[in-house]
This record gives C-alpha cells, sequence and structure tokens, in this order.
C-alpha cells in the first residue's frame, strides 16, 4: 500500500465536509475536459493522487495543496516508476485542478503560482503499437465476412487508410463522408477538423458498408444486432472498435496489434513513399512533426536499405 504524503507545518488536505460538485475544483476540471476518453483517464489519474493525499476526489480540499504538497506529489509520480508522458499526464491533471481552484476562489493567486511551478518532465517512450505488414492487412480483411465483417473492414479501412484515432472514428457522422470528392471530415483533438481523403480500397470497404447500413442520418459506424441489421440508434464505443479488432486480429493468429497499430502504419507508409513529414503530421492530425517523427514503424528491411544508400570510404590496410 502507498505511504501517505504528509507536509508538516501545513493544513490537512482532508476535509469532513467535501465540496458540491460545482465547487470540487477537481470535478469542475474533470467536466471541462472534451473528450470521454480524456475524462475517464484523467479521473483515474486523479483517484490516484487523493489516494496519495489519504482521501478521495470528493474528500481532498484541492484548494489547500500549496507547493509543498504539489512538489512532494510530483516526486511520488517519478519515484513510483511511470513513464514520461504517464508522469506528465499526472501534473497536467494537478495543474488543471489548481487553475479551477483559483478560479473558484480557493487559493490566492501567489499560492496557486507556487503550486503549479513544477517544471517539465524529460525523456519520453516511444509510442505503443507496432508496424502492420501488407501481408497481416489481407488476413485481417479477409476474414471480414458476413454482415458484421462488412463493417468492419470498413471500419479497418479508415483506421488504416486514413490514421484515424478510435474517438475520431466513432465520431465520425454521415454527414462527415462526401462520396462526390471522396473526403471525410474527421473531428480531432481540441476541436480541430481535418480532411481524410477515402481512396482506393478505403473507398471500396466504406461504400460497401453504406450499402449495408443505409443512407439514414446518424453515426457512420454503428452496432449491429443479431440479426444483422445496423442500429442506428447505437453509435460504436470506442472500446468496442478496440475489441473489434482485438478479435479480428486473434482470429487471424496476429499479436500485439491494435487501433493504434494501424495509425502507426498509416504515417509509417506514408514517409516510406516519399510523402514529406510535414504533410504526415497534417494527415493525421499531429500539431507538432516530432510526434509524426515517433510513429515511423518501419520495418527492418526498409531502415537497412536505407543505410545502404550511404557511401563509407574504407578499404582494408595490408
Amino acid at each position: 500500500m502507498d505511504e501517505i504524503i504528509h507536509v508538516q507545518g501545513l493544513p490537512e488536505v482532508i476535509t469532513e465536509v467535501p465540496r458540491s460538485a460545482d465547487q470540487n475544483p477537481a470535478l469542475v476540471y474533470l467536466v471541462s475536459l472534451p473528450a470521454k476518453s480524456g475524462r475517464v483517464s484523467q479521473r483515474q489519474v486523479i483517484e490516484k493522487i487523493a489516494s496519495w493525499l489519504g482521501g478521495t476526489i470528493e474528500s481532498v480540499d484541492w484548494g489547500n495543496l500549496k507547493y509543498a504538497y504539489t512538489i512532494a506529489l510530483k516526486t511520488k509520480v517519478l519515484d513510483s516508476g511511470y513513464s514520461p508522458a504517464s508522469a506528465r499526464k499526472f501534473l497536467a491533471a494537478l495543474r488543471g485542478i489548481l487553475k479551477n481552484a483559483w478560479k473558484l476562489g480557493q487559493i490566492n493567486a501567489d499560492e496557486y503560482a507556487k503550486a503549479v511551478d513544477l517544471g517539465k518532465v524529460g525523456g519520453s517512450t516511444l509510442p505503443a503499437g507496432r508496424y502492420v505488414g501488407e501481408e497481416e492487412l489481407k488476413m485481417i480483411f479477409d476474414s471480414c465476412i458476413g454482415p458484421i465483417g462488412i463493417r468492419d473492414a470498413a471500419l479497418i479501412a479508415i483506421l488504416y487508410g486514413c490514421g484515424v484515432r478510435r474517438e475520431e472514428l466513432i465520431n465520425l457522422d454521415m454527414s462527415d463522408y462526401r462520396p462526390d470528392d471522396g473526403t471525410l471530415t474527421v473531428h480531432g483533438k481540441r476541436d480541430k477538423d481535418r480532411l481524410a481523403y477515402i481512396t482506393n480500397g478505403t473507398k471500396e470497404a466504406l461504400d460497401a458498408w453504406i450499402e449495408k447500413r443505409g443512407a439514414a442520418p446518424g453515426p457512420l459506424f454503428l452496432a449491429i444486432n443479431k440479426s444483422g441489421k445496423a442500429r442506428i440508434d447505437r453509435r460504436l464505443s470506442s472500446q468496442m472498435v478496440y475489441n473489434t479488432i482485438q478479435k479480428r486480429a486473434k482470429s487471424c493468429g496476429l499479436e500485439h496489434f491494435s487501433p493504434h497499430s494501424l495509425r502507426r502504419t498509416f504515417c509509417s507508409r506514408l514517409l516510406d513513399a516519399g510523402v514529406d513529414i510535414s504533410t504526415t503530421a497534417k494527415l493525421a492530425g499531429h500539431a507538432n512533426v516530432t510526434t509524426t517523427a515517433l510513429y515511423d514503424r518501419r520495418s527492418g528491411e526498409t531502415q537497412r536499405a536505407g543505410v545502404q544508400l550511404l557511401t563509407i570510404p574504407y578499404t582494408k590496410k595490408e
């Protein structure tokens, strides 16, 4: 069990009379997050922070988190072996909570400025996932038969052919697709829309699904009932997409295969085809090309071929 953080000489941060939801900085922060997946993820982070303080999201008096507490929490995160990306999520949650505590008048500007001055977390890790080979993709598509298979083939084609995120996929509506010019409006992070281009097999797979789905307005990807009919009233969830990909991969004997593997392969294939990294970043919805570079999962043979282009002017000395 984790040791509870105490800071001698400072007020206790656990209250016997919890604040109402609209006055709880942590709950206000969670409500402000735009994506449901982000709210779920950050709630888990905040619950962990609260447990380190000896309480819950509701029982912690977040306005009493002075600098001594926040720096102790940062040390706790770093000492707990979290990856740099995960550690940054913890600090982002802390800063978001404290900002709302300041807005709610529960911490003054001076104490707030000190408490959020936590510096940066250095280091980086490669994104999870792997490069998906063409033969593996063919196996996956060949496994997609029947009404559900038609839908699964289309969503896999969009994940791979457009490089969309799971959250972006499930939020697509019929109105976002324009078959006349082959474009798909993708609603990305931080309310940033971008165009995806539906071509080749991706268009064929998507059109086959729409023929099965019907042209009624609503979510582009739907749940399918036992009789094989699409349910216009039920949008797919992010977890349902993940489970679908896992099930298809398992049926083909493929391991370490996730929806994000398809997105990484999308980026890698574009770079491999000679598309510049700036264009690839725009197509993937990355705000920074540095992120796109981390997604490069080209095969070892491709990297080997690249290295072989170098001329090394060495000759053996007798």
